[in-house]
């Protein structure tokens, strides 16, 4: 499929009332409002296409944006095509999920997340705490540096109070990914979570909240979901 053949599609899947649910949450124009479930109709007939994920990702319109992380090919995208899809990354919704699942995916992910937290921007530090959760759920424990979540459990218990307003929330993200995801940090993820308590987001008016940590984590001991890793982090 061609770019204008896609917009076309998304388009004609557009919805005034998802346009304004996601304007509520930050999208903003040019944008259809598409559920995501047809986008994926879309994605089951493109499949991986690193070509167009670029092209629809560079249109700057939302739908396409997202879209074009469902069907970006891990393989083939280089760590300047992630740098430049997190700075065109200019909501949640791309910062947080979109880039993040993608950059998770990649040979980079590990790389870029510590590389993003660093950043002085809210939507790029957000999104190198949502690549770094995301790395966790994916890689066995064998691959992971234990030592250097642990620091970074260390520093989010320092300093989630005092950071920008997503990043508290990805931050208190990934508390909850170490939890569910890395056995041998479970408890001491746990135990950061116990130590940070609540934490108060921004989140626009929606009804959307934040999860205590702690709680769940062991909804996932509770349910046998702890440490099951992903195949895949997109959806």
């Amino acid at each position: 499929m061609t770019v204008k053949e896609v917009l076309s599609e998304l388009e004609a899947m557009g919805s005034p009332a998802i346009k304004k649910v996601l304007m509520n949450h930050g999208a903003r124009e040019p944008f259809f409002g598409t559920k995501v479930e047809d986008q994926k109709k879309i994605q089951k007939k493109i499949k991986k296409d690193y070509q167009l994920s670029l092209d629809l990702y560079k249109t700057g319109i939302s739908d396409a944006m997202y879209l074009a992380g469902l069907i970006a090919d891990e393989k083939k995208m280089t760590k300047d095509d992630l740098r430049t899809w997190a700075d065109g990354a200019y909501w949640y919704m791309l910062s947080e999920y979109t880039v993040p699942w993608v950059a998770a995916e990649s040979t980079f992910g590990w790389e870029l997340g510590l590389e993003w937290i660093e950043s002085k921007d809210e939507k790029i530090a957000s999104a190198g705490w949502s690549t770094l959760s995301n790395w966790v759920a994916l890689k066995p424990d064998s691959e992971l540096d234990l030592d250097v979540l642990s620091a970074l459990l260390d520093l989010i218990q320092e300093k989630i109070h005092s950071s920008p307003n997503r990043v508290k929330y990805t931050m208190n993200g990934f508390v909850i990914s170490v939890g569910a995801y890395v056995t041998p940090l479970s408890k001491r993820a746990i135990e950061t979570g116990l130590h940070i308590g609540k934490v108060q987001v921004d989140l626009g008016g929606t009804a959307c909240k934040v999860p205590l940590a702690p709680e769940y984590i062991e909804k996932c001991i509770a349910r046998g979901t702890l440490t099951k890793k992903k195949k895949t982090v997109r959806c």
